[in-house]
């Protein structure tokens, strides 16, 4: 399909239909009338082979406890097999109702009150929550920002380490807001200080199927043929990939027994989660059949991202961070709009609901996460406005200098 015949077929208003997206804009940002560019959902229908088993399901009629099949797994590694080259076990994995509550159960599992658990910032803030709700010593490893890229201080981030006694490491990849792929050589020295120092790594995969064209992820798993995989846990779900996130399903993956056992035994000690029905109906169905429709996806998105890019050459000291994976993407607004005035600048002004960057850490403020998943008319709407408030303030600023 083209991009306009993706969004023809595809998207949806989700106005009143109980969308935290957009029916929370309240409730989030205090107005209701912003354009929602916030959080990492879409606007498009999920494949039509998954709404079809879906609706085969249902009309079966019974919700009652369920296995997982032996053809769900089958289909998860076929998924990761075929596209990202990385084959797993069947005793490797288990499930959650979602990336976020599994990362605080790997908190509680893995490691004691004030341990220190390290992050890269900036980054989904989850990951800051995770660890300071559950009283662990949370330990800020700032990427390096340079020329509109990022990338990794591995002096600081061993040091950091050392400096901390660490225990867990938890990594986004691909790093969401950064936009970056990490390549092969990044992950190898990364994940090498983590087993030099023992530090146990979580490795939030949720957007690996979400890469710019050209762009190959790799699975911290992977990295070197599974050098590491002993001291990784890796998460990943397909609710990003296919637009599944409220049915609370993601994939847990443990190549190593001993952290398999301590997963286990504290399942048995403070969770009893049965499987999700539905949530499994609908991964299956996605991983076996929803590769042209991503395919397609991506074109929109990329199309969307194309056209942030060079709409914002205008404003050449506006960063817009290079895009290498997921559909979210990172704006550096800090040589036009005063730290101070950037909610004014963004929601007063612009009409904007997005993501702000002191959310993903503190020394992020002044830039802005937008989703871009979505119509394209939305990423036209939400550019234009930037661009016209900026000339605004510029003038305005400009006629105060003079004055």
């Amino acid at each position: 399909m083209t991009v306009e015949e993706f969004v023809h077929t595809y998207y949806v208003d989700r106005t009143g239909t109980n969308s935290s997206k957009w029916d929370g804009l309240k409730r989030k940002f205090g107005r209701s009338d912003l354009l929602s560019m916030w959080v990492a959902d879409m606007e498009f229908k999920t494949p039509q082979p998954v709404i079809d088993a879906l609706a085969k399901r249902i009309e079966h009629g019974v919700f009652g406890y369920a296995e997982v099949p032996d053809s769900y797994y089958e289909a998860l590694d076929q998924w990761m097999r075929d596209h990202h080259s990385y084959s797993i076990k069947r005793e490797w994995v288990r499930f959650t109702p979602g990336i976020i509550p599994a990362l605080y159960w790997f908190v509680n599992m893995f490691t004691k009150e004030n341990d220190g658990v390290i992050v890269m910032t900036p980054v989904y803030y989850p990951f800051l929550n995770c660890v300071k709700d559950t009283n662990r010593k949370l330990i800020t490893c700032d990427l390096d920002y340079e020329d509109g890229k990022f990338t990794i201080n591995y002096d600081r981030f061993e040091k950091m380490i050392v400096d901390n006694d660490v225990k867990m490491y938890i990594l986004s990849s691909p790093h969401n807001p950064a936009g970056r792929v990490w390549k092969e050589e990044e992950l190898d020295k990364m994940l090498g200080i983590c087993e030099k120092h023992n530090v146990l790594v979580i490795s939030d995969e949720i957007h690996q199927d979400i890469t710019a064209p050209g762009v190959k992820f790799i699975p911290s798993a992977a990295v070197l043929g599974g050098k590491y995989e002993s001291i990784i846990i890796t998460a990943n779900a397909p609710s990003k990939t296919f637009n599944l996130a409220s049915f609370l399903h993601a994939n847990i993956i443990i190549p190593n027994p001993e952290l398999r056992a301590i997963y286990d035994e504290f399942s048995k000690r403070y969770y009893q989660a049965e499987s999700n029905l539905i949530g499994i109906t609908a991964a299956e169905a996605a991983y076996r059949h929803g590769e042209s429709w991503r395919q397609d996806l991506m074109k929109v998105i990329y199309s969307n991202y194309d056209y942030v890019k060079e709409s914002m050459k205008d404003y050449p000291e506006v960063t817009v961070v290079p895009l290498e994976g997921t559909y979210l993407t990172f704006i550096d607004l800090r040589a036009y709009v005063p730290l101070d005035e950037i909610r004014e600048f963004v929601q007063d002004k612009c009409h904007i609901g997005c993501d702000y960057g002191e959310w993903f850490g503190e020394n992020w403020k002044g830039f802005i996460r937008l989703n871009i998943a979505t119509h394209p008319d939305f990423v036209h709407q939400a550019i234009e406005s930037i661009k016209r408030e900026l000339k605004n303030y510029i003038c305005h600023a400009a006629l105060k200098e003079r004055c």
